[in-house]
């Protein structure tokens, strides 16, 4: 008889928020698939686990995968987990419950901590809809282009980001979007959790100078929830723009498109603030 695939949710930072289910499956199950074995052979030792790790991460994903699936196909309990948070979610294992699904082995979620999730319920916007985007592209040309084609969606906009690309990830945000609502989550359930609220613009300012570690959660109102500018608003985004050197055609054409304004309004504001 095929064993279960059990995929866990664990801790983001704060180990008393692992769910009793969770603690229970780790250990009864055979084998523990782990995104990291070190991080997952700590939680485990907190508590008093001991069990059989697998390493299973993104470049391993292919071949590991053919491995776990034979060995639940006879007969092994296996756990699926991540460093934190939900397996699968910008995190490994989207291969193994394919694979899993297609040898007709039973899946089990055991749910818990999740970043998302986490984030969401603090943001201040409106969450009965949203759009998950994960990470996006590191390079920069890459990252404005995924973030134009999210220029009109009206739900709440999600991302994953490193702190190292922070800044630059908030900059090509307010260039393309405009700027709206957002948030910053750093260190969630940690020593160190902090919210980041405001404009994009004024996020960028308040995380200037800063050294976040870990992952990031930055939550951007959608469309529907931005109102057209106010004049000030338009002649502050043109004065801006102005000292990055642009030309009152290229900004009318820049801050037209972005906020769905006249451009002959912007341009008559540009060439009347000079």
């Amino acid at each position: 008889m095929a064993g279960t695939l059990y995929v866990v949710a664990t801790p983001i930072g704060n180990l008393e928020d692992i769910t009793l289910r969770a603690l229970r499956i780790l250990k009864v199950v055979d084998l523990i698939a782990a995104e990291d074995t070190r991080r997952t052979r700590q939680l485990l030792t907190h508590y008093g686990i001991s069990k059989p790790l697998i390493s299973y991460f993104d470049h391993a994903e292919g071949g590991k995968s053919v491995q776990l699936v034979e060995q639940l196909k006879a007969g092994k309990q296996i756990a699926l987990v991540s460093d934190a948070g939900t397996p699968v979610l910008s995190d490994p294992g989207f291969k193994l419950v394919q694979a899993a699904i297609q040898n007709g082995i039973r899946i089990v979620p055991v749910p818990g901590p999740s970043a998302l999730t986490a984030a969401l319920s603090v943001s201040g916007l409106p969450v009965q809809r949203f759009a998950f985007e994960g990470f996006l592209p590191a390079r920069k040309k890459e990252r404005r282009e995924r973030l134009s084609s999210l220029r009109e969606e009206a739900r709440t906009l999600v991302f994953f980001e490193a702190p190292h690309r922070l800044q630059e990830f908030l900059a090509d945000a307010l260039e393309v979007l405009g700027d709206r609502g957002a948030m910053v989550a750093r260190e969630l359930t940690k020593i160190h959790e902090e919210l980041i609220y405001g404009r994009l613009s004024e996020l960028i300012q308040k995380s200037a100078g800063k050294a976040p570690k870990g992952e990031l959660t930055v939550l951007i109102a959608g469309r529907g929830e931005e109102k057209l500018p106010t004049e000030e608003l338009l002649r502050a985004e043109i004065e801006r723009l102005q000292k990055q050197g642009l030309r009152v055609k290229e900004i009318a054409e820049l801050l037209g498109e972005r906020f769905s304004y006249p451009k002959r309004e912007i341009y008559r504001i540009a060439v009347g603030s000079r």
